[in-house]
């Protein structure tokens, strides 16, 4: 059933399966006013949607020209979607009609502005649904209901954060938040002589916390870039989203909460967007490219690192206009490099990508990963590798050689053939300079990687600690494979990052 899951969430990009989750979201609130299952009209629910859609698809487009900066036309539609399920749809009718219409202006245009006007280095610090609401409340007394916080919604947030938290592999920050806001709602509901337990239900059943969960707190743009910085931001989210926490008259909501979390987020992440400008394209393999690209600025990373690239003058196709693809280069080079693998019938992004000249551009941001060498130099290393996953390990192993350090280290490279191994000038030499073995596994004559290999091959296997890269089944598939074999799940290190497809 999971495989299954699995199978369909690669074939949709994390920005796409945010977008369509909402879009589904939408539709049942839509059908349940229909029904009379929520109070709220069919034609207020829909007349507020398109209004808040069309007013940020205008905003954005006004200041991306004004700019001079890329747009992403699915963050426009996430970032509305979320407006529209956490704000009280305006009634046609009542009194106050054009008051609450220009609210749903007035949020709308802030939260398309804040993405360029508060923006440090082209990159923007708070969740723009968020800080919409905030200042909407502080400077016309106008805020969200979040009124997608129901019981009967509950159900399809659950169902739809599940999906998206699968895609991008974000448990660990969902699950430090769920459990820090849990401990600070029911401290709260002890303070103040009530039944914790009927204070936790409640905030289950009837608020917005799954979905401000599933939904805002994991916007790649404002949170951490790595596993524990992730954990340390959802607690501290989740500490102040109680609506008992507050500082004199000033009490926290979701969107105060999150917002204060943004900035600790900024403080301790990497404020980088680049412009990498096309110096070359070099054929490694019959399907595989490796981008050279000069940046405007010097990147500094962790060899085995990743970035989100985003080309905007594409008409996507399903799959958007943006992807995460590891930084093959090493910290030592002034280039970077980016190898990307060519299928048959591939994505509009991809056919972009082919077509690029030299001296195109390219936007790259969002700099983060685990996948990196341990600080141990001491520590012996396996690097296994499937197709296009080489990538990191070319950026590690050109980093060992740039720096000279002789690491223990074996990799073990499947290809469908010989001809199909990338980076081979970049390995033999870590062979003869650092002596690190390299075994070339082609899988049409001598077969796949199998746990009998790595016994014969490496002996001393349960010293080591693993490190798996390539396509998600092929990771999961060896992180089994490795369990049988006795290998400690702490020395087993996967490379993984949201959109991953």
């Amino acid at each position: 059933m999971m495989r299954s899951i699995d199978n369909i969430l690669n074939r949709i990009t994390m920005y796409r399966l945010v977008l369509y989750c909402l879009m589904v979201l939408w539709a049942v609130a839509l059908i349940f006013s229909f029904t009379g299952i929520l109070a709220y009209q069919p034609t207020d629910v829909i007349f507020s949607g398109l209004l808040i859609l069309f007013t940020c698809w205008f905003t954005n487009s006004l200041f991306g020209s004004a700019f001079e900066a890329p747009t992403n036309v699915e963050s426009v539609y996430i970032t509305a979607l979320i407006l529209a399920l956490i704000i009280t749809p305006v009634s046609v009718t009542a009194g106050n009609f054009y008051d609450k219409l220009w609210f749903l202006v007035w949020v709308s245009v802030w939260a398309m502005a804040s993405k360029f006007i508060l923006a440090i280095r082209k990159k923007h610090i708070f969740n723009p649904a968020a800080f919409a609401v905030a200042l909407t409340a502080l400077t016309i007394n106008q805020s969200a209901s979040w009124w997608i916080g129901t019981s009967v919604m509950l159900p399809f947030v659950l169902a739809a954060g599940f999906l998206m938290v699968r895609k991008i592999i974000r448990w660990d920050l969902v699950l430090s938040f769920l459990a820090a806001a849990g401990i600070s709602l029911v401290a709260f509901a002890l303070l103040r002589g009530a039944d914790p337990l009927s204070s936790l239900q409640k905030s289950i059943l009837d608020s917005p916390i799954f979905f401000f969960a599933f939904v805002m707190l994991t916007e790649p743009l404002t949170t951490p870039p790595t596993k524990w910085l992730r954990i340390c931001y959802g607690v501290f989210v989740g500490l102040l989203f109680a609506p008992s926490v507050h500082i004199g008259p000033v009490y926290s909501t979701p969107e105060l909460a999150l917002l204060t979390g943004n900035v600790l987020s900024y403080l301790i992440s990497p404020k980088i967007k680049l412009m990498l400008r096309l110096k070359k394209k070099v054929k490694v393999t019959p399907d595989v490219y490796d981008f050279v690209f000069i940046p405007d600025r010097q990147l500094k990373f962790k060899a085995g690192q990743y970035l989100e690239w985003t080309i905007s003058a594409v008409r996507a196709d399903s799959r958007g206009n943006r992807r995460y693809f590891t930084i093959a280069s090493s910290p030592t080079e002034s280039k970077i490099h980016m190898g990307v693998k060519f299928y048959p019938e591939p994505s509009t992004f991809k056919r972009s990508l082919d077509s690029m000249n030299v001296g195109d551009m390219i936007v790259a941001s969002q700099l983060a990963g685990d996948f990196v060498l341990p600080n141990d130099a001491k520590q012996k290393l396996v690097f296994i590798a499937g197709g296009i996953g080489i990538t990191p390990f070319r950026s590690m192993i050109k980093y060992l050689l740039d720096t000279g350090q002789p690491r223990d280290v074996v990799l073990l490279y499947s290809g469908k053939t010989q001809a199909d191994h990338a980076y081979r000038d970049i390995f033999d030499a870590a062979r003869e300079q650092l002596g690190i073995n390299t075994i070339y596994v082609a899988t049409d004559t001598s077969g796949f990687i199998t746990a009998e290999m790595i016994r014969k091959e490496i002996p001393d296997f349960n010293e080591r600690t693993f490190y798996i890269s390539g396509p998600r089944s092929m990771v999961v598939a060896f992180e089994d494979a490795l369990k049988n074999l006795g290998v400690s799940r702490n020395h087993i290190k996967t490379d993984f990052f949201p959109g991953f497809a």
